[in-house]
């Protein structure tokens, strides 16, 4: 993560990676899993292998976590915004992957149902997540 990070400091952690970090998933990452600008080129980095999601507006910018890492300061969507945006990337991540973070993370009080709902709606999911 920290590699991304030092090439790519407007990377931000998420989805998988994120759950990863938050210890809200049974999923090991392949991949890191990174947020980038729709409008930013690839990064062009042959290790570790990436997987690069496009956002924008407040879905880019909101429930942002800065972390320390090896020294280096790491940005990872914090536990409600990288559940919410799991269900927006559902059918790339798997429903199910998206079900279990939710029940984890209200089960461990990682993330309040209010939060969550917040940055649902900020990525229009919300009507998803509420039954």
């Amino acid at each position: 993560m920290d590699i991304v990070v030092g090439r790519i400091p407007s990377a931000k952690i998420c989805l998988i990676s994120a759950l990863d970090f938050h210890e809200l998933t049974t999923q090991i990452p392949h991949h890191v899993h990174i947020a980038l600008e729709r409008t930013q080129r690839n990064p062009k980095l042959d290790y570790p292998p990436l997987r690069i999601y496009r956002f924008s507006g407040k879905s880019l910018t909101e429930g942002i976590d800065k972390h320390t890492i090896d020294g280096l300061t790491v940005q990872i969507y914090s536990p409600a915004k990288t559940i919410a945006d799991c269900f927006k990337f559902r059918n790339k991540i798997g429903k199910d992957i998206a079900i279990e973070a939710l029940h984890d993370a209200i089960q461990s009080k990682k993330a309040s149902i209010k939060d969550i709902l917040y940055y649902a709606d900020i990525c229009r999911v919300k009507t998803i997540i509420k039954p």
